[in-house]
């Protein structure tokens, strides 16, 4: 099975960079070239010497499009596709055939294979006929994702770029209106077809479908009874004989196993009563709420698997199970303080290569002496011992690889592994235009929670240790079930070097540290032990000298803009202003918008949120939108119009809360936009205003904002102020 086309095409990434200023200047027309400001207030900062270039590095260069990005090998070695800029700026598919390592750093002879005008290719994978390219699409950020397919070797050219080639036509390949694909499988035993999730039927459930991709037939295969969240593949029969449910009611989730697929146009599956039975789905693995785990992969004998469990221990372990039982037939790996993170198996005979787990930092446990030989080898190649080390594609035989070198300051490059010459050759770097400039390292750093739980953070700063205190950005993630990593950012590399440190902090509620550091978020959102934890990261921040205590902004996209609501009006003396990037304000209309294939997952958001339905007090005990009388420092907001999960009215009310009640708001809307700002216009846009944000309340260095050519910005506070001067007039 293509485990990277599953990764790269389940769920598209979302971005959450950005946010905007309705105050920032009465005239938003054509200015002049921009030229590069700095603010004097923070000399004494400055004395210091910066983690980063002295100049200001351009946030085109820091937020616009890589050069190269996301390389993958075609599964017979001979072709890489990867993604860079059309000439039009947006990011689309090219290809380079007849591929060796001698030649893998020459792009003259590339071709650009798909021609998407406005909006980036953000994941891509090969069909397992080493000719097709999958790729996945949406409409301005609706998150209603297509799965596109587009033939390398294709004579059908439909469409010229700029530069006057011509292009392959793509097609759709689950076509309809508000229709999503999720749940995408192949397998190299059946290089014609994959299997593909669309909630075409049922706009709440996803069916599967297998699909031949070169003519576009969609056949169901298996029909969603209306609680299965998501699907497993067995790889001999290329067969759904694996169901992940979750209960409505009480939101246990519980893996069901049948031994072979049913047809589903015909009420006898089986030619008897124990071929009938064959089909049955069974309820095998049961997690009740508040544990976690679920199936990993069956093995040859299609009777045994791999799952990873947290009962009956803290973090998720990797075991080896009976899948006719349920018992365990061995436990293999489990780490005190994080749990299993990625699991590799041998294609074939599903043998255990390597573990990997991350309380701070990638980590690995090999299973497999000639794959640990690899890495060792692939180590001893980094830049630098502080490198990460991940691979990004291989071929089928394995004897060619793709590695990515990674690091926190500065961009990744890619190499080519030839695993039998055992030679490392560059391919590309994703940024080139970074190289110039020098970036801040990331540290790891321990922070005590006021009830002693122990708190994993990444800073960085904007002076080198030992320096004067400066202004600090609370970076929050979002999720919140989900985590941050170590890592190159360029928010913080931005923040750094416009004098400002950086802390991002996995607050409890944040993914993988086993499971009562998750389920201790339960209930705990904005008046709770979540913001406590992001107070006691501030208080830490100070406290060590990192911070100064007059100067903190909290910034975050999602439910990271949620906590900026909340520590705007929960602990309003503590920050000095905010951002706030496609965060809801009112925890119940939240939920009463959510995308409808959402529903079987509510009733789990109520029990870590709070019962917001039945407890009106409680939703406005907890929603920022209750609490605007006590905001006391200026908020940044910035929306997309298309945002399926947290809609464009959890910023209007707010904002115009807000702006009615005389507090200082800014509020930037993109109508070409979603849960974040994939638009690369639109990005740099937003943090152009954020800057000049920052800089007026924290005393920054800043770019001279400049009007981005393409930008779909527009200011609602602004628009209503015009159409009330319009009426009095």
């Amino acid at each position: 099975m293509n485990m990277l086309l599953r990764r790269a095409l389940i769920a598209a990434v979302v971005t959450l960079d950005g946010v905007t200023s309705a105050f920032l200047s009465t005239s938003f027309g054509r200015r002049a070239p921009p030229r590069l400001l700095a603010s004097s207030s923070l000399s004494s900062a400055t004395d210091a010497k910066r983690t980063t270039s002295d100049e200001l590095i351009p946030r085109e260069i820091l937020f616009g499009n890589p050069e190269n990005t996301s390389p993958l090998l075609s599964p017979d070695g001979n072709h890489l596709a990867y993604l860079a800029p059309s000439p039009d700026g947006v990011m689309n598919v090219f290809i380079r055939s007849n591929f060796s390592s001698s030649d893998s750093a020459d792009k003259r002879a590339d071709r650009m294979i798909t021609n998407e005008p406005k909006r980036a290719i953000r994941s891509l994978a090969w069909a397992y006929d080493s000719s097709t390219i999958f790729y996945m699409q949406d409409n301005d950020g609706d998150e209603n994702f297509h799965l596109f397919a587009v033939d390398n070797a294709t004579d059908s050219l439909s469409s010229g770029n700029k530069n006057g080639e011509f292009i392959p036509q793509a097609r759709d390949l689950t076509p309809g209106k508000n229709v999503k694909a999720q749940n995408i499988f192949s397998n190299y035993r059946y290089p014609d077809e994959i299997l593909v999730g669309t909630n075409q039927r049922n706009p709440k459930v996803f069916d599967m479908y297998r699909c031949y991709y070169k003519t576009g037939e969609l056949i169901l295969d298996t029909i969603n009874p209306g609680d299965v969240i998501g699907w497993k593949v067995e790889d001999d029969s290329f067969e759904i004989r694996a169901a992940t449910v979750r209960n409505e009611v009480d939101s246990s989730t519980t893996v069901r196993i049948r031994n072979r697929a049913g047809s589903i146009n015909s009420d006898n599956n089986g030619d008897s009563e124990e071929g009938s039975k064959d089909t049955e789905w069974r309820d095998v693995f049961h997690f009740p709420y508040g544990e976690e785990g679920g199936l990993i992969n069956f093995c040859p004998d299609g009777k045994t698997g791999y799952i990873t469990s947290s009962l009956s221990r803290e973090t998720t372990a990797l075991l080896k199970v009976d899948l006719m039982t349920g018992e365990t037939i061995e436990e293999i790996y489990c780490n005190d303080k994080a749990n299993v993170g990625g699991i590799t198996l041998q294609r074939d005979t599903k043998q255990l290569r390597a573990i990997t787990y991350n309380y701070a930092r990638t980590e690995r446990v090999f299973y497999d002496d000639e794959l640990k030989k690899d890495y060792e080898f692939l180590k001893s190649t980094a830049p630098d011992s502080e490198t990460e080390i991940s691979v990004a594609s291989r071929s089928l035989d394995e004897m060619k690889w793709v590695v990515s070198y990674s690091s926190s300051s500065g961009p990744t490059s890619y190499v080519i592994y030839d695993k039998l010459k055992q030679t490392v050759t560059p391919l590309f770097v994703s940024n080139p235009k970074l190289l110039p400039y020098k970036f801040a390292p990331m540290e790891v750093v321990t922070i005590p929670a006021r009830d002693g739980l122990e708190l994993v953070g990444y800073l960085t700063r904007s002076v080198e240790k030992g320096g004067p205190p400066t202004p600090l950005i609370l970076l929050v993630h979002g999720g919140p079930w989900a985590r941050d990593y170590w890592g190159f950012n360029s928010r913080a590399q931005w923040f750094a070097n416009r004098g400002y440190a950086t802390l991002q902090v996995n607050f409890r509620g944040s993914t993988g540290y086993g499971k009562t550091f998750l389920h201790k978020g339960d209930k705990q959102w904005g008046v709770g032990d979540m913001q406590h934890d992001l107070t006691d990261a501030v208080e830490y921040a100070i406290r060590e000298g990192i911070a100064d205590k007059d100067k903190i902004c909290i910034y975050g996209g999602s439910y990271g803009g949620y906590a900026c609501l909340a520590g705007l009006t929960f602990t309003p003396d503590l920050y000095k202003c905010g951002v706030d990037i496609v965060g809801p304000s009112n925890i119940k209309t939240l939920l009463d918008s959510i995308p409808d294939y959402w529903a079987p997952l509510r009733n789990g958001m109520l029990l870590k949120i709070g019962d917001v339905d039945n407890d009106e007090e409680f939703n406005k005990k907890i929603s920022p939108l209750f609490h605007v009388d006590k905001i006391k420092a200026p908020l940044l907001i910035g929306q997309g119009a298309n945002d399926p999960r947290v809609k464009q009215a959890e910023a209007d009310q707010i904002a115009f809360s807000m702006y009615e009640k005389g507090i200082e708001v800014e509020y930037v809307l993109y109508p070409d936009e979603g849960h974040g700002f994939a638009r690369p216009e639109n990005r740099i846009d937003f943090n152009g205003r954020v800057e000049q944000f920052l800089a007026k309340h924290l005393g920054g260095r800043a770019e001279e904002f400049v009007d981005v050519e393409g930008s779909t910005a527009r200011f609602p506070l602004l628009e209503k102020e015009g159409s009330k001067t319009e009426e009095s007039a």
